[in-house]
């Protein structure tokens, strides 16, 4: 059969992230491609992460007039576990497009998991819910026809129609390594060589993850926790290193080397295949604490690691059912950075019942630390997680952002939605105007140590100082105002 990929996370519809000049190739989307490849199918790949909208796909469609249109987004990829409107609508537009072709349109997202009916009423013929690689091999077997297929929901004349689950796949060393020909890669580097002086890639190591922090949904790899081998993974690295010579790699699990032994075993193997090349993670702290656990990925490539450190306030960890505690937070970072790893905390504010002080001690935490990077979101939610349902009944006029960086409290909580707009700038300027200080009594001390980075944080506090000053002034301002 003839098929057609493509995703909707195009990064100009994300202005942060598309600033930020920091792009990804869609994995999860490629490794579906592989796999019906290896199924025998003709597929192609229609990236359209970097295009500038979905219109873009009609004159291919026109054109090459494929049997089956796959809009299957990486659910490797953070971003699109958000369910971001102008992906969604992008989404709309190229299976609308579809259909007025009389191509039949599959699809598989997060979004359309949660949301499959809006997704059926505009153009899709199955929505896929969760993992996908196995279900779309299935559909496309049976020569489209989905009711005997497990996993899927499709449409009928009494309304929807959803088929029996299907089981989380458990050995991913059977799944081949990911369709990377279809991608252009070239796009992908000058961007990254250009603007960062690097090029990095992503990889996926496991799938799933056993931890139930209440505000974190999981809809298409679920609670259940699967790893490849070491010897899987470090085969597809080679395999880049050696195709597209890329500097680093981003490990994009959402918990990386959890599974007992295995950063131990991936250490050995990569040295012993002699290969060499930076890495990032996302990990958690108690994790990071385990015995023999950072030396082995710091001697594997470890560069850097980001950590749901979430918030300096124990109290509110416990009500995320977070499963760390402050005290991990402060000694993890300290043990990383004491081994040369860049840590990145992943920030969170507005979670239910949170106060000044419990803000406080988040900005005390991220001062006492210094991080070498922070993210910072309020908290969204999710269909299908314990937050969202405490939530659900306030999202009435709004229940999605436009884009990452929107930041938009969409329920009813301590302070307005505004004021959490105004602390998200204020704790950013805060945090550079540390860094340059930082920098600066660095600079002071090691004079002959100067390094580009450091001088540009330390110039860079002349206007921090200032601004910071400015932002704290208009959160002030926005706390007094009653919700």
């Amino acid at each position: 059969m003839k098929v057609l990929f493509t995703h909707s996370y195009f990064y100009r519809f994300d202005p942060k992230q598309w600033n930020d000049k920091k792009p990804y190739p869609p994995l999860g989307t490629i490794q579906a491609a592989a796999v019906l490849r290896e199924a025998g199918h003709d597929v192609s790949l229609f990236d359209v992460a970097l295009k500038d909208g979905p219109d873009e796909i009609f004159d291919l469609l026109k054109k090459d007039r494929p049997e089956l249109l796959v809009i299957y987004d990486d659910g490797f990829n953070y971003l699109t576990k958000m369910c971001l409107t102008n992906m969604r609508e992008a989404a709309f537009r190229m299976a609308k497009w579809a259909k007025e072709m009389d191509i039949n349109v599959a699809i598989c997202s997060s979004d359309s998991t949660d949301h499959y009916e809006k997704y059926l009423e505009n153009g899709a013929d199955i929505v896929i819910l969760g993992e996908g690689e196995e279900t779309l091999k299935e559909y496309v077997k049976s020569k489209l026809y989905p009711s005997a297929i497990s996993g899927l929901v499709h449409r009928s004349n009494n309304g929807p129609i959803r088929t029996m689950p299907r089981t989380i796949m458990q050995d991913l060393d059977a799944l081949p390594i990911p369709a990377w020909d279809l991608v252009d890669i070239d796009q992908y580097a000058n961007i990254w060589r250009k603007h960062q002086g690097y090029f990095s890639l992503n990889i996926a190591t496991t799938r799933g993850c056993p931890f139930k922090c209440n505000w974190c949904a999981k809809p298409i790899y679920g609670n259940r926790y699967h790893s490849r081998s070491p010897e899987h993974v470090a085969q597809e690295i080679s395999f880049l290193l050696d195709r597209y010579k890329p500097d680093h790699f981003w490990m994009c699990d959402d918990i990386f080397g959890l599974k007992p032994g295995w950063v131990q075993e991936f250490d050995k193997v990569i040295n012993e295949r002699g290969l060499k090349f930076k890495f990032k993670v996302q990990s958690r702290v108690d994790l990071l604490l385990n015995e023999d656990t950072i030396d082995p990925l710091v001697n594997s490539g470890l560069h850097e690691v980001w950590v749901g450190a979430e918030s300096g306030s124990q109290k509110i960890l416990d009500a995320m059912d977070k499963g760390t505690q402050v005290e991990q937070i402060y000694e993890a970072t300290k043990l990383l950075k004491k081994k040369g790893v860049r840590v990145g905390f992943f920030l969170q504010f507005g979670y239910l019942g949170e106060t000044k002080e419990d803000i406080t001690k988040t900005l005390k935490m991220v001062d006492d630390l210094l991080p070498d990077d922070i993210g910072i979101s309020v908290s969204y939610p999710l269909p299908g997680t314990g937050f969202y349902e405490k939530v659900k009944d306030d999202l009435k006029e709004k229940a999605n952002w436009a884009d990452s960086d929107e930041l938009a409290l969409m329920f009813g909580n301590t302070y307005l939605p505004e004021f959490y707009k105004q602390l998200h700038r204020y704790v950013h300027k805060r945090y550079r105007k540390n860094q340059g200080i930082a920098s600066i009594k660095f600079i002071l001390k090691n004079p002959r140590h100067i390094d580009k980075a450091k001088l540009r944080s330390a110039v860079a506090t002349l206007y921090y100082a200032p601004t910071s000053l400015l932002e704290w002034a208009r959160l002030i301002k926005a706390e007094k105002q009653v919700v």
